[in-house]
Parts: structure tokens; sequence; C-alpha cells
């Protein structure tokens, strides 16, 4: 677009076109969609607000990923933070270089696993520990840490491994999208002659599984 101003003068200005491209407006199907992520805990607990508090400056003031990822994990609900048992963090770290000069995080539960009969040296850093598990890792020479503790020690992360539970371990999940031929399971009380032996579980009674 050209502007005269004078006969010297010429003020040539970009069109709206030019400057902003062809493709213009509001985005119609995304439109006041809100985002789903979590931006604070649901949870009112007061250490829980102080880790959150502690992780958000180091994830600002840090160019670090790890702390993000804390961050993230902070505010998830507990079916999204699952437990860790001592004998899949020891299977998890076996293959890892140098493991027991480095810290374990896991923003969750570490829990006890008395299948598991030796219980190495470890360095675990968690958001709580089951009394037992607490007992096994000390008395092994380990160290518990908690998230607080652990910024302290690595305020970036360095020297750490990080892991996290298996979500869909929980048993709720086993009897999910049930239906012919899923192999899920049934909400029964028993598995006797009286119980789920109708429609399903009969070629007579519409098909059988």
């Amino acid at each position: 677009m050209v502007v005269g101003l004078s006969k010297r003068f010429v003020l040539v200005c970009p069109t709206r076109q030019e400057q902003f491209g062809s493709k213009m407006g509001i985005d119609i199907q995304k439109h006041h969609v809100k985002k789903g992520n979590r931006t604070a805990p649901k949870s009112e607990d007061p250490y829980l607000l102080l880790l959150v508090k502690l992780y958000r400056f180091l994830a600002r003031r840090t160019d670090s990923a790890f702390n993000k990822t804390i961050l993230h994990r902070l505010f998830l609900s507990k079916t999204n933070r699952p437990p860790l048992s001592l004998s899949r963090i020891v299977k998890e770290t076996e293959n890892a270089p140098d493991r027991d000069s480095k810290i374990i995080v896991t923003v969750g539960t570490v829990t006890d696993d008395v299948r598991l009969l030796e219980v190495p040296k470890l360095s675990i850093a968690a958001l709580r520990f089951t009394q037992a598990a607490k007992e096994r890792i000390l008395k092994a020479g380990g160290e518990v840490l908690t998230l607080d503790q652990l910024a302290l020690r690595a305020p970036t992360g360095s020297n750490t491994i990080l892991l996290r539970g298996k979500r869909n371990t929980r048993e709720a999940v086993k009897h999910f999208g049930m239906g012919p031929h899923k192999h899920k399971k049934p909400y029964t009380i028993s598995k006797g002659r009286k119980f789920e032996r109708a429609r399903g579980r009969r070629k007579s009674r519409g098909f059988k599984v």
C-alpha cells in the first residue's frame, strides 16, 4: 500500500494480507477449549504444596528438564502416580553404570516386596515410603531421601535415575472393557455353579466365551 505524503515523500506500508498472511481468523473448532493438563495439584496437602513451590522455582530458574518433569509429576492424581516396589527398582537399575553413586528418584510411593530376598545398597528419593520398604533400604546401608533433600543434593537432577511405576496394573483396570471374547475380569461374587453362567457363558444363552 502506497500513501502519498507530498511531492517529495512517499510512505510505503505493507498491506494487512502481506503482514499477517492470507489465513486469518478464529480457530472455531478449538475456540474456548481449555487445556486438560494440570497447572497445580488438586490436593491441599501443605507439604505437597511446599514441594510444588520449591520445584516451580527450580524449573523456572534452572535449564534442567529434570526439574520440569518432577514439577509436572507433583501435579498428578494418585492413580497417575503409581507405587514402585523395591524389586522393580532393583530390576530397572541393575544394568545402570555406577548405580551405588546415583540417586534413584520417583514421584510416588516406594513399597516393599517380600519376594525380593536381598536388597542392595540404594539411595532413593521419593514422595513417601512404606515402613517395611524404609527399614529394608536402611538395613542394607542405603539412604532414604525426601524430594526437598534431593533438591539440595542435586538441584539440576545430575547423577540421578528417574523412574515411575506402571499405571495399568491396578485391580480396577483388569475389569475395563468387558465384552464377548475380550478376556476381561468379570465383576463376580464367586466362581461357583450359581454365578455368571447365563448369557455369554452358554451357547443356549446368546453366546459362549
